[in-house]
């Protein structure tokens, strides 16, 4: 990559030394001149050049070296040995990849004492599990998790290399691109491979009002981060299992500026947010933490977790784990119950796919009415707790919810 001043066009008007952020561009006998070794490429004085006279020449990877990666990657996220969901579903969109390119599909799991682990993933439909046990890589570390998979994916190049858009994956995905220098698409929602032969990876973006879909023509592995509950589970595989494939560990990968001390379990909800089968979620319309114990009455009743708008967590009334939406979780239950939730488009990204989505609003004109399959026009002060009373009186229990 490299950066260059066409001296016909510049008049050394200024404009690109206010923009630069590092200040390693002067003018020197009315022309603009750029300390190179300062220089992160960053565009900003390109941008900033009415005369068109600054470019950035990107040194491209010829087309013909692409040839030698092959094969469909995910990484095989897991915690003390227990798979994250968003893997099985990643090797269901995975496996049609693979098969598109008419290649194999891989999971590779970083980790230690994965016994259970590897063999729950090859039951399901992939070709290979690359296994790396270290007891350095039993307790998840970024900088130590970057370093090894970049090390393993410079050695066996996949074509595509796919990862769950969890706290783990966002985590440290990027930085495994970066020194692979390559790109990665964060947040897709949409995966599939063109006539082209290229992955199509598309994700929204401006706050969900456009989507966009992102090419990586030039550079291997195709790296991308899918959010939980975007595709559906794949079915186990009905005979054989996949090949289980042990790499070497190399200890020299193991070093880490930073020491895990201890780790403590999130107290909260009895259900997981992103598994669950129903979700009630409250938003600003509550007007108070101590008004989700409304929604905690029918959460009870119906064995469901308890979700939140983005305003009622910045307000403070609940933590950021029960926060649904595009800065939040994605989450896909059977049925979603928006209780005080206006619905922006922001909210609407983490939970428009629900199976059956119930809203409660005083506002009629509310967006979340739009995508609703039912809606209640009134005071949640007054429905809440009437479901809630209906259903125990459905089932035969003794009425006690509060506020009406």
């Amino acid at each position: 990559m490299s950066i260059y001043v066409d001296p016909a066009k510049c008049n050394g008007c200024g404009l690109c030394v206010k923009s630069c952020p590092h200040n390693v561009i002067e003018i020197k006998d009315k022309l603009a001149t750029i300390t190179v070794e300062g220089c992160t490429m960053c565009g900003a004085c390109v941008a900033a050049c009415r005369f068109k006279a600054i470019s950035i020449d990107i040194d491209r990877q010829p087309v013909d070296d692409l040839d030698s990666y092959r094969g469909v990657w995910i990484f095989g996220e897991q915690r003390e040995g227990k798979v994250a969901p968003v893997v099985f579903e990643l090797i269901g969109v995975g496996r049609k990849l693979a098969d598109a390119r008419k290649t194999e599909l891989a999971v590779v799991i970083l980790g230690h004492n994965l016994s259970s682990a590897v063999e729950e993933i090859a039951s399901y439909p992939v070709d290979k599990v690359y296994v790396y046990e270290a007891p350095e890589l039993a307790v998840y570390d970024a900088e130590r998790y970057c370093r090894v998979l970049t090390d393993v994916t410079r050695q066996l190049k996949p074509e595509i290399f796919l990862a769950g858009a969890t706290t783990t994956g966002r985590s440290f995905m990027s930085g495994v691109a970066i020194k692979l220098y390559t790109g990665l698409t964060a947040d897709c929602t949409g995966l599939e491979i063109g006539e082209d032969g290229l992955l199509y990876q598309t994700r929204p973006a401006y706050g969900g009002n456009i989507m966009a879909t992102i090419l990586c023509r030039y550079t291997r592995p195709q790296m991308a981060t899918v959010r939980h509950k975007v595709f559906p589970m794949p079915c186990k595989r009905e005979s054989g299992k996949a090949e289980i494939v042990r790499l070497e560990p190399r200890p020299a990968l193991f070093a880490s500026r930073s020491k895990v001390l201890d780790f403590i379990e999130e107290v909260g909800e009895k259900i997981n947010l992103a598994d669950a089968d129903i979700i009630v979620s409250g938003g600003r319309g509550l007007g108070g933490s101590e008004n989700f114990a409304i929604l905690r009455e029918l959460a009870d009743e119906l064995g469901a977790a308890i979700g939140a708008s983005r305003a009622a967590v910045d307000a403070g009334w609940i933590s950021y784990a029960h926060q649904v939406g595009q800065t939040g979780k994605t989450v896909c239950p059977k049925v979603y119950i928006a209780c005080g939730i206006s619905g922006a488009v922001q909210h609407q990204v983490g939970m428009k796919s629900s199976d059956v989505i119930i809203a409660i609003n005083k506002d009629p004109n509310a967006p979340i009415f739009d995508i609703a399959d039912y809606g209640f026009v009134g005071d949640l002060f007054q429905i809440v707790p009437a479901l809630t009373r209906k259903i125990r009186a459905m089932r035969g229990a003794p009425s006690v919810c509060p506020a009406g």
